[in-house]
């Protein structure tokens, strides 16, 4: 049978995962031939190993795996593998995964077309020029700059694309500069109208801020027009990329970008991560805020969980340094679950999430 996993980040928020689960929905109207199923990291429910239960006890022995996710960085590259490559060797099931929805052109337009449903409801007209107008695009932001650097091409690809006199990268997270801090600096460059356009595929707190703030901003400066654009969401072209990230498994083209990742490569200020053992740290949040009891999973221990895989089986979950790590992962109850520190974390325009204040 041909079965499909979706597999989401999960949130507290709980219109973001039903906001996901009608993502799934779609893509079930969209592949009516497919069995497809969707499951979460942390702190919702189902959890992914629910997800491909379901899979499993419809008769699934070879289940395509998809991330729910923007940009590969942490979850994608590093969290979702170990999940579903410790399913796979447990169950005696085939696992194969594809890539991340990235940069994509089908992305930009729907992209664009989340700006221009905004610039309408302002009363622009298709067509009007955006010479006294300023997009700001606000990305999740992660310890990854590789995703960083895909949020700023979609920033020019929306600036050339639209004709926007200028543009501003900002991120909500982890990395700079911040969205506060970013409005501030575009609130002096002088232009009558901004466009804060979020690059999130799902509502949820770090949304709601980015409004917030954008909401601060424009009381600070009433000459100024600040509009707040809406989140990808389910848009038609969101979907068509899924549909297309699955083609790709099954074509054996879904090659991740591997000339820029930090775990394989000398990326300038990231060079001490190269070969760094790529686990999960997300084992002790597994559904944790939706109700099911707080779980550890140790019988993982001594499983290969690789990070980009560089032969001609692209279309395989086990992503390999090309230098044999075998990594056991030994939870303890602690819940001691280190990631390797960012290197800028002390920089004054960041990065720390958003805050109320």
């Amino acid at each position: 049978m041909k079965a499909l996993m979706l597999c989401g980040h999960g949130s507290r928020d709980e219109a973001a995962v039903r906001e996901f689960a009608v993502l799934a929905e779609r893509l079930r109207d969209r592949l009516p031939d497919w069995a497809v199923e969707y499951g979460y990291l942390e702190f919702a429910q189902p959890v992914i190993r629910n997800g491909l239960d379901k899979l499993r006890e419809k008769g699934a022995r070879d289940i395509l795996a998809l991330p729910g996710m923007l940009f590969a960085a942490g979850h994608a590259k590093n969290d979702i593998p170990s999940v579903l490559n410790t399913y796979a060797a447990q169950n005696g099931v085939s696992i194969r995964y594809g890539r991340e929805l990235g940069v994509d052109l089908k992305m930009i337009r729907a992209a664009g077309e989340r700006i221009r449903e905004c610039l309408r409801t302002a009363g622009w007209r298709d067509g009007e020029p955006l010479h006294d107008s300023l997009l700001v695009v606000v990305g999740r932001g992660s310890s990854d700059p590789d995703a960083n650097s895909n949020v700023a091409k979609v920033t020019r690809m929306l600036w050339e694309g639209l004709g926007f006199a200028w543009a501003e990268t900002v991120y909500s997270g982890v990395t700079f500069p911040l969205v506060k801090p970013g409005l501030e600096h575009v609130a002096r460059l002088g232009y009558k109208r901004v466009v804060v356009f979020p690059y999130f595929l799902f509502t949820g707190i770090l949304v709601r801020r980015v409004y917030e703030h954008t909401d601060r901003v424009a009381a600070e400066h009433p000459d100024i027009t600040f509009l707040k654009a809406g989140y990808l969401n389910d848009h038609p072209l969101v979907i068509d990329t899924f549909a297309e990230r699955l083609e790709e498994i099954l074509a054996g083209a879904n090659v991740m970008n591997c000339q820029m990742c930090k775990y394989r490569e000398q990326v300038l200020g990231f060079e001490a991560e190269v070969g760094l053992p790529q686990e999960s740290h997300h084992h002790h949040v597994e559904g944790i805020g939706t109700g099911e009891a707080h779980h550890h999973h140790h019988s993982d221990d001594g499983h290969t969980h690789h990070h980009h895989h560089h032969d001609d089986d692209h279309d395989h979950h086990h992503h390999d340094h090309g230098e044999g790590h075998d990594h056991d992962h030994h939870h303890d109850h602690g819940h001691d679950h280190h990631h390797h520190p960012y290197p800028h974390a002390d920089h004054p325009l960041g990065p720390r999430s958003l805050t109320k204040r």
